[in-house]
């Protein structure tokens, strides 16, 4: 089976955001989608690990920003490379309330949802939440989750449903890549003659941390 196949269905970059008794936090999602219209309601996938599931759970609410392609690469990596339980990913992100929920300002639209119903899968919660508040926050092009691959060249945290592991994607010749979120440089400029403030693009992780492959 050729699982680059379900990367040619089409997604969305989207951060899904809840409350943690009190305190803002969210993750990197590619897979939100409107079910209805009338009434409107929402389906996010959410994983079993990310720590926003549970808060989804508690909660019963949450919201989605929808990124647009001027949006901040570095979101994508705050929210999709490590845990809300123990980092407060709102306190670099700017972000304000619609709907009494945190949403990232740096995004071109918001939907918030009250949860009316979840199903369980072997990896993953999908909630289908029931639209409460939603506006347009910019004219921006949705970001896509082929423009984050192919463009902004990011990867796909091992949480995602889309996720393909390293081994099962076509190989190429040698690359430096960010040994937290999977960045690949394919900057015109030799990776070695980088300036040694060079950070990742996603996840504004040093330069040190960019491994050859």
């Amino acid at each position: 089976m050729n699982t680059n196949a379900f990367r040619k269905l089409s997604y969305g970059v989207y951060i899904v955001s809840a409350w943690d008794n009190g305190r803002a936090t969210g993750c990197t999602a590619n897979s939100a989608m409107q079910i209805t219209s009338t009434p409107a309601t929402i389906a996010v996938s959410i994983n079993h690990n990310n720590y926003t599931n549970k808060c989804i759970q508690d909660s019963g609410r949450f919201a989605v920003s929808i990124l647009s392609e001027q949006s901040d690469p570095s979101i994508i990596g705050t929210f999709g490379f490590q845990s809300g339980e123990t980092v407060n990913k709102f306190d670099s992100v700017a972000y304000e309330l619609k709907g009494y929920m945190p949403v990232v300002k740096d995004s071109c639209a918001y939907i918030v949802c009250e949860v009316i119903d979840k199903m369980e899968t072997e990896t993953h919660t999908v909630f289908l939440g029931k639209v409460v508040d939603a506006d347009v926050l910019s004219d921006q092009d949705p970001m896509t989750y082929a423009y984050y691959h192919n463009v902004v060249k990011g990867k796909s945290p091992k949480n995602a449903p889309t996720y393909i592991p390293e081994a099962q994607e076509s190989k190429a010749t040698e690359k430096w890549v960010c040994g937290i979120c999977g960045y690949v440089y394919e900057g015109d400029t030799p990776f070695e003659e980088l300036p040694e403030d060079y950070t990742c693009p996603v996840c504004k992780q040093p330069k040190e941390i960019f491994v050859k492959k």
